[in-house]
């Protein structure tokens, strides 16, 4: 029987990190996935150019940007390996990268660079990487496990899964973390689809669909919570990045809030323009500061015929009223399909925080995506998975 000291299930960016780690630190490691290829969910990240980290991930903007039903739980392997650390691997290796805003780190070249560095790394620690390698079980098997494959059966003494969550299921995602935590008596909570594009009904569509393809500043928001990204019009309802962020903090049935102007100075815009151009209607006035396409569905909603010249100032007012708070009520999302990631999942409560092993069950670690910890859009979803594998592997 092939045995090993630690196997890893999951060549995705937790899991190719937590081999890195447990080799260095002398460990026989076997890092195992079911794919044809390791790290897919990295290469085809941010536009195939890989948003790597975000270098506020954990300061003390960082710790409000990470969703769970214990929010602090991330905060112990986020502070252990930081976003400087894996700049630190990035830059050994020689692979450029930008800034771009909200801190967000890319490759100047391929996303593939990231996915080469870690599997480069992984080998020169000692560590095996098996693909196109299916899991049909997994059993405890006395203070160690095996893990039986279509090749035969591997024994470890520490098994680390990292095989992410539902996000994405034509590269091989499923709920295989899932469906072993609750084998071993470890709680899920509930998952959904998070930083995806948001649905409307037919009618709703109906009215918004010669939008599509249109895209503008805005800022959207649910409750407290607000995002000033882009937000983009698409035939299926609304993307982009404002809409992606809401998307994790919305649910069914409710309805979000869309401010078209969120820089303030709209009511400023408009009387200037009631006394530069009184003679222009009020679509022409608002693409003067919208895309046209948008201004024109604003100023029929608002139904305000006549010149702008002759607006009071009430009048202005309850333009700006419709600019700014435009009220939407999304029916669904674009689901697994397309979401970024999984929100929910193994719930931390069964983790201990400092080496991702779940309590219960010595010698069992549950990383990444798995895991009810789901970051912002912008590099936070990587920064969490690589912390996580970190100190997974410097306990396994």
């Amino acid at each position: 029987m092939d045995k090993h000291e630690v196997i890893i299930i999951g060549a995705g960016a937790a899991g190719l990190m937590a081999g890195i780690r447990a080799g260095r630190r002398g460990r026989r490691v076997l890092v195992l996935d079911h794919a044809r290829d390791p790290g897919e969910k990295i290469r085809i990240s941010g536009g195939g150019r890989c948003n790597f980290t975000n270098v506020n991930a954990t300061g003390k903007l960082g710790r409000d940007r990470f969703l769970s039903q214990n929010p602090r739980f991330a905060l112990s392997a986020l502070s252990r390996f930081t976003p400087a650390d894996f700049i630190a691997m990035v830059d050994r290796r020689g692979i450029a990268w930008h800034e771009k805003a909200l801190g967000q780190l890319f490759c100047d070249g391929s996303a593939t660079q990231i996915v080469g560095m870690l599997v480069e790394d992984l080998r020169a620690a000692g560590g095996a990487l098996r693909l196109s390698t299916p899991i049909e079980a997994v059993e405890r098997a006395g203070e160690g496990f095996l893990v039986r494959t279509g090749a035969g059966v591997l024994a470890t003494d520490r098994l680390i899964i990292a095989t992410g969550g539902k996000s994405i299921p034509k590269m091989g995602a499923t709920g295989f973390a899932y469906r072993l935590a609750e084998q071993f008596g470890l709680a899920v909570t509930e998952t959904r689809p998070a930083l995806v594009p948001l649905t409307f009904e037919p009618g709703a569509l109906a009215r918004l669909s010669p939008l599509a393809g249109v895209s503008t500043e805005a800022r959207v928001s649910h409750g407290k919570t607000g995002f000033t990204e882009a937000l983009l019009f698409t035939h299926r309802g609304l993307s982009g990045p404002a809409i992606l962020q809401i998307s994790s903090y919305w649910r069914e049935g409710e309805a979000i809030g869309v401010d078209l102007m969120p820089d303030g100075n709209g009511l400023d815009r408009l009387k200037a323009a009631r006394r530069d151009t009184p003679r222009l209607a009020i679509q022409t006035v608002l693409s003067a500061f919208l895309p046209k396409r948008l201004a024109q569905l604003v100023g029929e909603d608002l139904e305000m015929p006549g010149m702008v010249g002759d607006f009071s100032d009430k009048k202005l007012m309850a333009v700006m009223e419709r600019v700014n708070r435009w009220s939407l009520k999304p029916v669904g999302t674009e689901g697994y399909r397309t979401a970024e990631v999984t929100l929910g999942g193994i719930n931390t409560d069964g983790l201990d925080a400092r080496t991702m092993e779940a309590k219960g069950v010595p010698g069992l670690h549950f990383i990444g995506e798995a895991v009810d910890v789901t970051g912002w859009l912008g590099g936070y979803n990587f920064q969490w998975a690589w912390a996580s594998g970190f100190v997974a592997g410097e306990a396994a």
